[in-house]
Parts: C-alpha cells; sequence; structure tokens
C-alpha cells in the first residue's frame, strides 16, 4: 500500500541543510505540514531531541541531517564524523519509535559499499568487503544507521526504510575548498580562477577515478517517492546511474563556469575509490528515475553558489 502524504505531518530532520532544503521543496507540493526543528535542538543530545518529539508527534520522519564533508574532512575529524552522525541518527529514529511515528526514511551516503565493489554498485554489495579508507568513519555511521532501520523494523514492526543517494550536489551545497566534496569545489575554484585571470587550476589526484552525481532536487524526488511508494528491509540506491572521470567532471565545470585555463592534477593526492557507480534497477523498477541533466545541473549549482546559496 502507498503511503498517503495527504495531511501528515512530516518531520525534516537537518531542514537547513543541502539535502533537507531540498527535501522541503519537494514536501511544498503535497498536501502536508512540513515540521523543522530549529538549531535548538541539538540532534546529537537525547534528551532535546527526545522533548522535541514529544511535543510535535510527527506522522513521518525523513532523516537528512548528517555531518558531511569531503576526503580532508574525513581525514581531519574522523571522531565528529563518526560520533555525530552515530548520535544524530540512532536519537532520532528512537524518538520516533517511541512517538508512534507511521514511516521513517533514512538517508545515508554511497560511501557504505567496499572500496572495490562490483560496478554498477547493487544493494547487497553491503558488508562484502573493506570499506574505502578515506571515508570509512562517514560510512561505518551510515551503516549503522541502515541497520538501525532494520532492526526497528524486525524487533518493533514499524515502517522504517534506508534510501543511498550518490554524490550529490545543487544549491546550498558546501563550497569551502577544504571541507567540500568534488563538484563544489571544482565549482568554486574554476570560478575564482576565471574571476582572477588565472593560467590554470589544480585538481587532486591523478583525475581517473569516475563518480557518479544526482542533483539535490532529483534526490529529494527520489527519497518522496521512497516515502509515499517503498516499505521493505533493504536500503534502495539512490542515483544518475551514470559516472564519468574527475578530470572530465572538472573540463564540464570550467565550460560551464567559462574559465577556459589548464587544469593540472597534484598526484601526491589521494584518489580515493577508483570508481563508484550505483546500480538505480532497484527504484528504476519501481517507476522512479532522475529528470536533471548534469550541466544543466552544474549550471543550476554555479547560480546558486554566485547567489550566494551555500556555504564558503
Amino acid at each position: 500500500m502507498a503511503y498517503d502524504l495527504a495531511g501528515k505531518r512530516v518531520y525534516v530532520a537537518g531542514h537547513k541543510g543541502m539535502v533537507g532544503s531540498a527535501i522541503v521543496r519537494r514536501l511544498e507540493s503535497e498536501n502536508c505540514e512540513i515540521l523543522t526543528s530549529d538549531r535548538s535542538t541539538d540532534l546529537r543530545e537525547q534528551a532535546a531531541v527526545r522533548e522535541w518529539f514529544a511535543a510535535h508527534r510527527p506522522d513521518a520522519v525523513i532523516v537528512a541531517a548528517a555531518k558531511v564533508g569531503g576526503i580532508f574532512a574525513n581525514a581531519t575529524y574522523p571522531a565528529e564524523f563518526l560520533y555525530d552522525n552515530l548520535m544524530i541518527e540512532a536519537n532520532v529514529i528512537e524518538a520516533a519509535y517511541r512517538n508512534d511515528a507511521e514511516k521513517l526514511l533514512f538517508l545515508g551516503s554511497s560511501c557504505i559499499y567496499p572500496k572495490l565493489a562490483p560496478q554498477p554498485i547493487p544493494e547487497d554489495a553491503l558488508l562484502t568487503g573493506p570499506l574505502e579508507p578515506t571515508n570509512e568513519w562517514y560510512a561505518i555511521a551510515k551503516i549503522a544507521g541502515i541497520k538501525l532501520c532494520q532492526a526497528y523494523r524486525r524487533q518493533y514492526g514499524v515502517d522504517y526504510i534506508s534510501a543511498m543517494p550518490t554524490n550529490l550536489y545543487g544549491p546550498g551545497d558546501n563550497f569551502d575548498l577544504k571541507n567540500s566534496h568534488v563538484l563544489p569545489a571544482l565549482i568554486r575554484k574554476a570560478h575564482e580562477a576565471k574571476e582572477a585571470s588565472a593560467d590554470s587550476i589544480e585538481i587532486w589526484g591523478t583525475g581517473t577515478p569516475r563518480r557518479e552525481f544526482l542533483h539535490v532536487d532529483d534526490l529529494a524526488d527520489g527519497a518522496v517517492f521512497l516515502l509515499q511508494n517503498y516499505s521493505g528491509d533493504e536500503h534502495v540506491n539512490l542515483g544518475s546511474g551514470t559516472d564519468m572521470p574527475i578530470i572530465e567532471l572538472a573540463e564540464l565545470v570550467c565550460d560551464v563556469v567559462g574559465f577556459e585555463g589548464a587544469i593540472t592534477r597534484d598526484t601526491s593526492k589521494p584518489d580515493g575509490t577508483p570508481r563508484k557507480l550505483m546500480s538505480g534497477e532497484k527504484i528504476a523498477a519501481m517507476g522512479w528515475t532522475p529528470k536533471i541533466a548534469l550541466r544543466d545541473g552544474i549550471a543550476n549549482a554555479y547560480a546558486a553558489y554566485r547567489a550566494g546559496e551555500g556555504k564558503s
């Protein structure tokens, strides 16, 4: 049975982040009441989360709150990436159960999969091999979130599900060069190089690793689709279904931004996982596919960056 959002009170945890804000935008087209909590409710603190849930009692919950960042951030703040994300998901999932939430969607990350997983990566590749060391702290926390949803389903019979988005980008992204992911970092580098009339920009590693990207508005649409149409123990991949080498991504970003200089490679920096393309067969079989082409999405993200929509 489809889960009807009409008249429901839907809590979006992490509504000010890139993902959460996109989900809020998407939910505005549904006939539901959108609930959010401000920063006075620290999701890492159990008492604060329980108090909020007891006061608001949402019917449905989307867990989009997380501490996120790229390779540098994961390597620099491993304790924060593990502890903060464990606490956020555990507190929200437990409070949802205690207050009789009808449905919960936990959002993870494609980094949950083994470094050398088969390509495209099917959902059942989870826990079949070692993780990529450059983001294992975040990955372990997200795997724990998946397992927590499964455990609550099995022990309590609640309808808690998980979705694993691929690399996301779009309005509200983090464009800080030290702590951001590759695509927003490239947008900022290309823009600043263009403004400075620089001869080149530099990318980390060899540029050969392949990555998949999904615009955050597509992610939000897929998340709402799953909330309405999926009920199962296994998590569901949410991706675009295509990938490209980082060097080609850099060239595309430069073309969109209008930077005509060279692209150099710092091969002393890590590449990360050689390839990370997720299989989208499971959600496609349910009737959902993404709509935003990568070039159009990058142009949208660049416009948002120039408008100051995001962290920098």
